[in-house]
């Protein structure tokens, strides 16, 4: 197949544990042609199809000079493409929502876009969650201060998040005392011009926040629980979490065969679903990560997992 994914710049990429490099190297290994372009190089303009600058590109094998490319780059439809992968890193800002559309619309135009656009615009990562109530805790979405107060009164301590953060930016645990509540309302609701999420505080973080990969419905058998160092209340990788492969319990695997073919029907090829103990406190859909994680501590191929599902469902669209 003749593939292009649509991520951030591979200057920045973090090869030993980026999961858009682990997909494009399954790719390669079985013998697809890898194109890369950012989001900022896709164009569209009356009397044309929606097209893309793009880097051709050949993986090396090497750590440092990990690619190599074809000297100059070429302006391409996407819908010559057999597939294009969109793994822009968040945050789902305007940007981004844009880039759904123009990519909506070379779908359309007979592109084969995974994860769907439509889906990743209908699924934010905060509020996805909302659709299954039986599997979150107890959870509040809201602009308005009073409820904040009233929630943390009912619940004592307490999680609060922008609903447009990611890798644990901005969240803040406010326990029983309610110190700094005010303050940490005011920094985050903005006088209520912006909405907030304030769940219950799991202490089930202490055995980390688990990351579930779902591959066209069917869920990857670990997950990668992501456990706070130094007193973090956060598990996140980026937020310096450590992250611990283990087999999912019944517990996960009940949330994820639920959840998983109603999204893969809605057409997100793959999610990561993030589980606090028994609760699910996140569905993610822009760029779920982990698999070089979880492969190289239990050698589950994940990359090769996902590009057999790539595979299955670029034939399924012909």
């Amino acid at each position: 197949m003749k593939l292009l994914f649509v991520a951030d710049p591979l200057e920045s990429f973090k090869i030993y544990k980026d999961t858009t490099f682990a997909m494009m190297r399954e790719a390669q290994k079985r013998g697809h042609l890898i194109h890369i372009s950012e989001p900022k190089d896709i164009r569209w303009q009356r009397g044309e199809p929606v097209t893309a600058l793009v880097r051709s590109i050949t993986l090396t094998g090497h750590a440092v000079n990990w690619f190599a490319e074809q000297p100059e780059n070429q302006r391409v439809a996407l819908k010559g493409f057999d597939a294009v992968v969109m793994r822009k890193d968040p945050p789902f800002d305007s940007e981004f929502f844009y880039t759904t559309h123009l990519l909506e619309q070379a779908q359309r135009e007979g592109a084969r876009v995974f994860n769907k656009p439509l889906a990743l615009r209908d699924h934010p990562e905060k509020l996805a969650i909302l659709e299954w109530p039986q599997f979150i805790g107890p959870t509040l979405v809201t602009r308005s201060a009073q409820d904040i107060k009233r929630f943390h009164a009912e619940h004592h301590d307490i999680i609060l998040k922008p609903l447009d953060g990611m890798g644990g930016m901005g969240i803040f645990r406010v326990r029983e005392d309610g110190l700094n509540l005010g303050g940490i309302i005011e920094t985050l609701n903005r006088d209520g011009a912006e909405t907030v999420m304030v769940q219950k505080f799991l202490p089930a973080i202490a055995q980390g926040d688990k990351r579930i990969l779902v591959i066209d419905g069917k869920p990857v058998p670990y997950s990668l629980a992501r456990i706070p160092q130094g007193g973090e209340v956060r598990g996140n990788l980026a937020a310096g979490g450590k992250g611990v492969a283990q087999p999912l319990s019944a517990r996960d695997r009940e949330i994820a065969e639920t959840i998983g073919p109603v999204l893969a029907a809605r057409g997100l090829l793959l999610i990561g679903l993030d589980v606090i103990g028994d609760s699910l406190t996140e569905i993610n859909v822009t760029s779920p990560t982990c698999f070089q994680e979880i492969t190289d501590q239990t050698g589950f191929d994940v990359a090769a997992m996902f590009v057999q599902a790539l595979e299955a469902a670029q034939l399924r669209s012909q």
